[in-house]
């Protein structure tokens, strides 16, 4: 028999012997499993988060148990249908509310650390198989013990599932196409290939950018198949694959199209019903200024209907000379009602294409990039008791020395996500795929928030298990 060589774990042709998965199956995961599980509970009990965005999830769930419709109640006790949001996140409320009461969202935050623990093992044995045990094992703690993505499993926010069918489209995607020793039967490959059906298909209910998991996964079906494998039934099981992801989404359309007579296969980029004005202008204009997520903080999420403070704005939002005159004017106009009228929406649009022309660099260069840092880089503090402004030591300096740190500990992360890809495991060009596809989506985002590039994460714990498996193999090789 033909020896195993190191390029071979590369390329996912590994076999795992008994010792070694008992090795691997040991008190290391377990540990690894409580620590996680205590990170996530104290990450619930010391930053609660049933607000915002999970009220509007909480109350499209209410609405599908109490009136049977996917809709928004006011505190009238009307019910307006809506489309604002897709219907996966709801959905799994709905049935946590149904198993444990209506409103309790403890059950399901608690649900969701359950889940997303198992994930981490999913993803852990993910990386055991293509590459070895050592670095399915520090996957599992990276994944555990990560804050970034911990302190989202006590949120009832849609992070938390997206993350679970990450691992999950990873895991079921190598296990159907397994290339070990004594293969499955037919149909258990069949129950791995549904249950990557499920993934990528569940992954896009959750987010209107979900469906990139699919886009990017989906080739592996064709590309990344068992030796010698004929290609015509690949093309068949990965287009049925696709027929399959892609039927949730017919009732959800048709029903959009007969309630609101729109063609809405996800949801509306700024989350807006068609009877709601988008505020295009706005947002274009927010675009040709906005870096940080303290302007999203401060600005973008508080207008309209509140007053417009330019002391929040930054220099390069105002301009100079007639511009900045021009700025100041229509501020002023908007802060009279606080709100933003068809008028003073086109004020707007007109002003932000403007603005492009005399600085195109900046506004579809350079501003678009520093997001896409910012969403990278910035501190992961925004669901933490950190001041906005951490970065003004003189008025908290615990809370800037504990952001650079969580800084350093995010840019760890993404060095050894890097390292990582360096070693080419099976399946990177897939995931490398998708970090471009989406990176490119969050190009074009008018104002950033770090919580968009978590669903790097998944990728980023495969590739740093790899990583630190190499950089420590070769430390002891060295000292030997």
């Amino acid at each position: 028999m033909r020896q195993l060589k190191e390029s071979d774990i590369g390329n996912g042709l590994r076999t795992s012997t008994p010792v070694s998965s008992v090795s691997w199956l040991g008190w290391r995961v377990i540990a690894a499993v409580l620590g996680g599980l205590i990170l996530r509970f104290w990450m619930l009990f010391a930053f609660p988060q049933v607000s915002g965005d999970a009220l509007i999830y909480g109350n499209l769930a209410k609405s599908l148990l109490l009136h049977g419709q996917f809709a928004m109640t006011d505190a009238s006790g009307v019910v307006h249908p809506t489309l604002i949001r897709l219907p996966g996140y709801p959905l799994f409320l709905a049935a946590c509310f149904r198993l444990f009461g209506v409103e309790h969202y403890n059950a399901v935050i608690f649900t969701q650390i359950a889940l997303e623990l198992l994930s981490c093992l999913l993803l852990a044995d993910f990386v055991r198989r293509i590459w070895s045990d050592r670095a399915g094992l520090n996957t599992l703690w990276l994944a555990a013990m990560c804050p970034f993505t911990a302190v989202y499993a006590s949120a009832p926010l849609t992070e938390s599932l997206t993350f679970d069918m990450i691992c999950l489209a990873l895991w079921s995607l190598q296990r159907y196409q397994t290339q070990q020793s004594g293969l499955p039967s037919e149909v258990r490959r069949w129950g791995w290939l549904l249950l990557f059906t499920f993934a990528i298909s569940y992954e896009a209910l959750l987010r209107p950018d979900g469906p990139l998991v699919a886009v990017a996964l989906w080739p592996a079906l064709l590309y990344s198949r068992r030796p010698g494998a004929e290609f015509a039934p690949a093309l068949r099981r990965a287009l049925l694959v696709g027929i399959l992801a892609v039927l949730p989404f017919i009732p959800w359309t048709i029903r959009n199209w007969q309630i609101f007579h729109v063609f809405e296969p996800l949801a509306p980029r700024y989350a807006t019903d068609p009877s709601e004005d988008p505020h295009r202008g706005w947002q274009h204009w927010v675009g040709t200024w906005c870096l940080d997520f303290t302007s999203t903080y401060e600005v973008y999420w508080n207008i309209p209907d509140n007053a417009l403070d330019v002391n929040t704005l930054p220099e390069r939002a105002l301009g100079t000379g007639e511009e900045r005159a021009q700025t100041l004017a229509l501020i002023a106009d908007y802060n009279d009602n606080q709100e933003i009228t068809p008028a003073i929406d086109a004020r707007f649009e007109a002003l932000a294409q403007q603005r492009t022309r005399e600085h195109p660099l900046r506004t579809l260069v350079i501003l678009p990039f520093g997001r896409l840092g910012d969403m990278l880089l910035r501190p992961r503090v925004e669901n933490l008791t950190i001041d906005l402004r951490w970065w003004q030591y003189s008025q908290h300096g615990p809370e800037t020395r504990f952001s650079w740190a969580y800084a350093a500990l995010n840019l760890i992360f993404l060095i050894l996500g890097i390292v990582g890809f360096c070693y080419r495991p099976r399946y990177w060009p897939y995931m490398a795929a998708y970090i471009t596809l989406r990176c490119a989506l969050l190009l074009t985002v008018e104002a950033p928030e770090t919580r968009y590039t978590i669903e790097f994460f998944p990728i980023l714990f495969v590739m740093g298990g790899i990583a630190l498996q190499r950089v420590f193999r070769k430390r002891s090789v060295k000292k030997a």
